[in-house]
């Protein structure tokens, strides 16, 4: 029974904050902490940011902020970083506020795009702000789902600009995972935005279990009385099971002991046993998928996320889960399954069904097994993520890009191995990726508790493990860069000071300033020091650092005198030895070969760096370097060296040795060169400027003062820090600023195509303004010069799909299939003006554009002729889901190449291509990639 305070209380946060009372009223479950005090500081009209562990339920704050907008009479605009996102969100928010108040904005496919609450990519909003949409009036709330994404190389720069450019009366609320810089990156919210709330949540819904599957059994990663399951992350030095250690210890010592068996210089026998046979006769039993499966039923550990890195082996999964005869679902359930997936998939075309794999997907599925990667068809992905987030899918083989914000939490996620393909090589997964992929074990509302399993393999390290759970240094690092397209929109709607200084409140920019504090405060402490140093050095005869400064003139003259003398003598020194022969006898001036030689080989295979070989009167052959010669030879006099002289041959040294003695018997070594100060035979610019130096000095007032050398010593303690003052300066100085001079050689590259003239954009750049794929400034130059005037629709597809594709695997050196006529023409000119622009980067100090990717026409110009999916597919080396994400990426560009040819005949071809591509499986992917 509630007892009379807690009922008052309950009351008085009614009074304060109705809208989410009502809210919280709609739920069958209480909300966390953190998410009621997120929604009051979003119903009290500030921003916030929401950093919590992946499936706390950070989404409901977003929720929250679309039931205020509708609750007050405004719009709220709900955006994610993906399509499939977007359209699993629009499903959720549909279900909830009615297909009415709902609408979805995908760049290439609008539902409702008028509605209170939008559902939209990040891309489309920042197009709708540099475009001034009217769809923006009205504009009260902006959820950014998965914030965290403006890390993102490629792509995260979006979320930057959103926020700098979003109106100041829009409540911005972000959601991101757990990083570990959450509240510098709020404290750049508020600096941005105003008044805006940092909220952080560590601890899961759910506790989440880490466990190693060794053969048959799982054991726990942590002692587990010293661990809290509830946080989002183990604390640091966390003690290991002891058993995995003894397993770790054993498994070395097997290997240790294979190694030695197998080399032959140990002369022990050979063993039959296996590798994997540890010393005290256990095997460390790695089991198939299909027995992890067996072992997770076994325990009540499904449904799981099976994570594997590799779309080849996620298909390779399925399969040998179907060969092994796995089911996992009841005959209730497989009917469930398939009448699910033949309506889902009921538009694609029966002659496509083949070559999609349908059947065996359909099969899998019905089994409670699936795959889930970038190279399936979107639709097959969307049946997977609805099935498995419905229990009827207890199973799911899946590469990381699950992890990237889809909606589907498991009771148990499994991680293969702790290093993938990164592009370029195999690398460890880091501690934000393991955070990021086992927090989908543990289903709120679902599960007690969730689990992690890392599989054993040869070689794992219990510890190293345990650091990837147990570390919490995963910050948030922006990536942001001004690039072509975004200058001439700012520049467009700003002015370019005023869109320079835009640049500078960017993140990226907050934290180059944020590392300058530091450097800054060194600075500030060495400049009073300076000042200490020079109040020290106060004399009352006059300037001493005036003084001092002379005395630092003197010398600072004489060691450049010194220098130049030795690289006068250095240089002298050099071409004697390369005037040098065979049979010249020389006086070697120092060294432990000092003494009289003869020249054997006078070493001028780099004629810059002599090494004359010679034999010594002691019988020594040595090679000598130009080091041996501080001051120059000459040849005293000659010795004959045998044609067949070999300077290994004990018995010919001697011999040659020994009529070098005899020639230079009566031969008076020549007296040491004496250096160039003391020869002068009258004094050199250098003299005459330490003579009159060394004269001020004398006659300043500070040389006769007899604490001269005390203040001497202080000044020059204020000469070097000054020297160390001056390169912190210059480091602060190259922190600060760098985005905007990023813009400044942007807009210089921009001015020199006549692209930007001052504060205005040109006719040229205002096609530029329409193009946003990451090579807008080779599409723009291209329609300038008119290449694309002359197309049909699918020669268009064709040149269009070498700006936007680009191959998976960098080391696949095989020449690509190229369409036919004119877009091969086409192309290799587009290639070449490429390499024009990135010539212009290069001396603007940019390194924006790739080189256009050829590995797609062919199949984009078959596409567009109306090709059967079965013969693009067999003919190029794609697979279903990668060849339709490429499509859509390719009909974006399209789409904005029509906007930016505007009253051009181009503008129709465009349409047309679009119309060309958008068809089958393409088609009907709109709403699902």
């Amino acid at each position: 029974m509630t007892s009379p305070s807690e009922a008052y209380a309950a009351y008085r946060r009614q009074r304060q904050h109705p809208v989410l009372a009502e809210f919280t009223g709609s739920y069958p479950f209480g909300l966390d902490d953190f998410q009621l005090r997120a929604c009051r500081e979003i119903e009290e009209g500030r921003g916030v940011l929401v950093a919590a562990p992946t499936g706390s339920g950070k989404t409901v704050v977003g929720e929250f902020a679309v039931h205020l907008a509708l609750a007050t009479g405004r719009k709220c605009f709900y955006t994610t970083p993906i399509k499939a996102l977007s359209n699993q969100k629009y499903h959720d928010l549909v279900a909830r506020h009615g297909a009415e108040n709902v609408g979805l904005l995908t760049g290439d496919h609008t539902v409702n795009g008028e509605a209170p609450v939008v559902v939209m990519t990040t891309e489309v909003l920042r197009n709708m702000l540099y475009a001034g949409s009217q769809t923006l009036t009205g504009l009260g709330f902006v959820v950014m789902d998965e914030v965290h994404y403006l890390a993102d190389r490629a792509r995260g720069a979006v979320w930057e600009e959103v926020i700098i450019h979003l109106p100041d009366s829009v409540s911005v609320v972000s959601l991101s995972a757990t990083v570990s810089n959450a509240e510098e990156f709020g404290e750049w919210l508020a600096t941005v935005r105003g008044d805006t709330t940092t909220v952080v949540e560590e601890r899961r819904p759910v506790p989440l279990f880490q466990h190693v599957m060794v053969g048959r059994r799982i054991l726990d990663l942590f002692a587990s009385s010293d661990v809290d399951a509830s946080a989002g992350f183990v604390k640091e030095g966390a003690p290991v099971n002891d058993e995995l250690l003894r397993v770790a210890r054993d498994d070395w010592a097997s290997s240790r002991l294979m190694r030695d068996r197998r080399s032959p210089r140990k002369g022990k026998p050979g063993s039959s046993k296996s590798p994997r046979a540890v010393g005290n006769g256990r095997r460390v039993w790695i089991p198939s998928r299909v027995d992890v499966i067996d072992q997770l039923e076994r325990r009540g550990m499904l449904p799981a996320i099976v994570f594997i890195f590799s779309r080849v082996g996620c298909d390779a999964a399925v399969t040998q889960c179907l060969s092994a005869g796995v089911r996992l679902t009841t005959p209730e359930e497989r009917d469930e399954i398939s009448a699910f997936v033949e309506e889902r998939c009921r538009h694609l075309p029966d002659a496509d069904l083949q070559v999609l794999g349908y059947h065996e997907f359909l099969d899998g599925l019905s089994r409670g097994v699936a795959a889930h990667h970038a190279g399936m068809l979107p639709t097959f992905k969307q049946c997977v993520e609805e099935l498995f987030a419905r229990g009827l899918c207890k199973v799911v083989f899946a590469t990381e890009t699950l992890a990237l914000g889809i909606n589907m939490p498991a009771r148990t996620v499994v991680i293969e191995k702790l290093s993938k393909w990164n592009g370029e090589n195999h690398a460890d997964i880091t501690p934000g990726e393991y955070t990021q992929l086992t927090g989908r074990a543990g289903r709120r509302g679902l599960d007690v508790e969730g689990h992690a399993v890392v599989m054993w393999q040869p070689g794992t390290d219990p510890r190293e493990l345990a650091g990837l759970a147990s570390t919490r240094t995963y910050p948030l690092r922006s990536s942001f860069r001004p690039s072509y397209n975004m200058a001439v929109n700012l520049v467009h709607q700003f002015g370019r000071e005023r869109a320079r200084e835009l640049l500078e409140m960017s993140f990226a920019q907050f934290q180059a300033d944020r590392a300058v504090v530091g450097l800054a405060k060194q600075l500030h402490k060495a400049e009073e020091a300076l000042d200490g140093y020079a109040e020290a050095a106060t004399c009352h005869l006059g300037d001493f650092m005036e003084y001092a400064g002379l005395r630092r003139q003197v010398s600072d003259e004489e060691k450049a005198a010194s220098r130049a003398r030795r690289s006068s003598d250095r240089d002298e020194a050099l071409a004697s030895l390369q005037r040098l022969k065979p049979g010249d006898v020389i006086q070697v001036p120092t060294g432990k070969f000092a003494g009289f030689a003869v020249v054997v080989d006078p070493g001028l295979g780099n004629p810059d760096e002599p090494r004359p070989y010679v034999v010594t009167a002691d019988r020594q052959a040595r090679r000598l370097a130009p080091m041996d010669f501080p001051s120059p030879v000459e040849a005293l006099t000659r010795v004959r060296i045998p044609r067949s002289f070999n300077g290994r041959n004990p018995q010919m040294r001697r011999d040659l040795a020994s009529a070098l003695r005899a020639r230079t018997h009566d031969l008076t070594p020549p007296p040491r060169r004496r250096s160039a100060r003391g020869q002068a035979p009258g004094e050199s610019a250098s003299d005459r400027r330490i003579d009159e130096l060394r004269r001020q000095l004398k006659q300043h007032p500070c040389h006769q003062c007899p604490e001269r050398e005390d203040h001497a010593r202080w000044a020059e303690r204020w000469f070097k820090l000054s020297r160390d003052s001056a390169t912190l300066r210059r480091r602060v100085e190259q922190r600060t600023n760098t985005v905007a001079r990023i813009f400044d050689r942007v807009c210089e590259v921009l001015v020199a195509l006549d692209y930007l003239d001052g504060d205005t954009v040109t006719e040229r750049g205002a096609r530029l303004r329409r193009i946003y794929t990451d090579m807008d400034l080779v599409a723009a130059e291209s329609l300038r010069q008119g290449l694309w005037d002359d197309l049909d629709p699918s020669e268009l597809a064709a040149v269009l799909s070498v700006l936007v594709y680009e191959t998976r695997r960098a080391d696949d050196a095989s020449p690509p299939r190229m369409p036919p006529g004119r877009a091969r023409d086409v192309i290799g000119e587009m290639v070449r003006l490429w390499g024009h622009l990135d010539a212009l980067e290069k001396e603007h100090r940019l390194d924006f554009l790739r080189e256009p990717d050829l590995g797609f026409a062919w199949a984009a110009h078959r596409w567009a002729e109306g090709d059967d999916l079965d013969d693009v597919l067999g003919a190029i080396d794609l697979a279903a889901g990668d060849f339709v994400r490429w499509m859509k990426q390719l009909l974006d560009l399209a789409g904005q190449v029509a906007d930016a040819a505007s009253g051009s005949p181009l503008r129709a071809v465009a349409r047309e291509t679009v119309d060309r591509l958008r068809r089958g499986v393409v088609a009907y992917s709109a709403l699902t990639e």
